[in-house]
């Protein structure tokens, strides 16, 4: 192939090298230590006619990520891997801050945020999403998260920035695979509502927020402690909840325990890891699965 030719690939090999990615390959190689789901989709692209010899699982994995990061191909978990790497583990540490994937917020889902002194949500908008419903997803971040920003790809940069409001933070994922930042995000805390808050969090994470602020924890029956504890919430300082949302659930889905595992995988597969929930007695069996030679893959099903 000349040089400086990119090769083309077909749609359906862009689909299958896209759902190598997914939480089902993952889920299946953690429980089985193979997937016959990955061998499937790995016949359905040209991977094993470029493999080496003595090429593994993970490095199919590594040399597909590096054909999604071409722009034009990326998608949602490209953009994902990209703050997991370049954000999360670039600027902060899982000792020091964690991640939340598709949290829900009013009536939409945080792609990603990452827990460090403050909450900031980044919502995802590749090459293959539409900016159709991102004024009505801001609106939601803004009343659970004190920043909120939006990355995207080069080509949507101009219809982000007529779309959000000035205090939302706008961050490019250029062709190189760079994040940028256009505009910074505003850190505003005070901004949120603490019953949208309560309705995105679990049961228990509302009670330990509401014991940490010194609030008594109504005793009545469980089926009227939803509308009791949003009564409560309601009362509550904004900034203040903010703070203690964020200690919460710092604790709660704290991700400093995945640190070796993370570790020891690609960095194509690192944000699988932060984002598929996995059991702790099954990481060795997914290590050994990427490490597998590729050859003998053939026989996975």
């Amino acid at each position: 192939m000349r040089a400086g030719k990119r090769k083309v690939y077909s749609g359906a090999q862009l689909s299958a090298l896209t759902r190598l990615f997914s939480a089902a390959v993952f889920r299946e190689m953690a429980k089985k230590g193979r997937s016959g789901l990955y061998r499937r989709l790995l016949g359905q692209t040209n991977l094993i006619e470029h493999a080496g010899p003595h090429s593994t699982v993970g490095d199919t994995f590594d040399s597909a990520f590096e054909i999604l990061k071409v722009a034009g191909y990326r998608d949602e978990y490209i953009y994902r891997a990209a703050i997991s790497q370049k954000v999360l583990l670039g600027k902060h540490s899982l000792r020091t801050a964690s991640m939340l994937n598709e949290f829900r917020t009013g009536c939409s889902k945080a792609d990603l945020v990452i827990l460090n002194g403050t909450a900031t949500v980044y919502e995802i908008k590749s090459e293959r999403d539409s900016l159709a419903r991102l004024a009505n997803q801001i609106e939601d971040y803004k009343r659970v998260f004190a920043k909120v920003n939006v990355i995207a790809s080069e080509g949507h940069i101009e219809g982000v920035l007529k779309t959000v409001p000035y205090d939302v933070g706008v961050m490019c994922l250029s062709n190189r695979y760079r994040i940028s930042t256009i505009r910074e995000a505003v850190d505003c805390p005070a901004r949120i509502c603490p019953v949208t808050v309560f309705e995105s969090l679990r049961m228990g994470e509302s009670i330990a927020i509401l014991r940490a602020m010194g609030v008594m924890v109504p005793e009545v029956p469980n089926t009227q402690m939803h509308a009791e504890m949003r009564d409560l919430f309601a009362t509550l300082d904004p900034a203040a909840l903010h703070a203690e949302m964020v200690r919460t659930l710092k604790r709660t889905r704290n991700l400093a325990p995945l640190g070796d595992f993370v570790d020891r995988l690609p960095k194509s597969l690192q944000a699988a890891a932060l984002s598929v929930s996995v059991r702790r007695s099954d990481h060795s069996k997914l290590i050994d699965a990427i490490a597998t030679p590729l050859h003998a893959t053939m026989t996975w099903s």
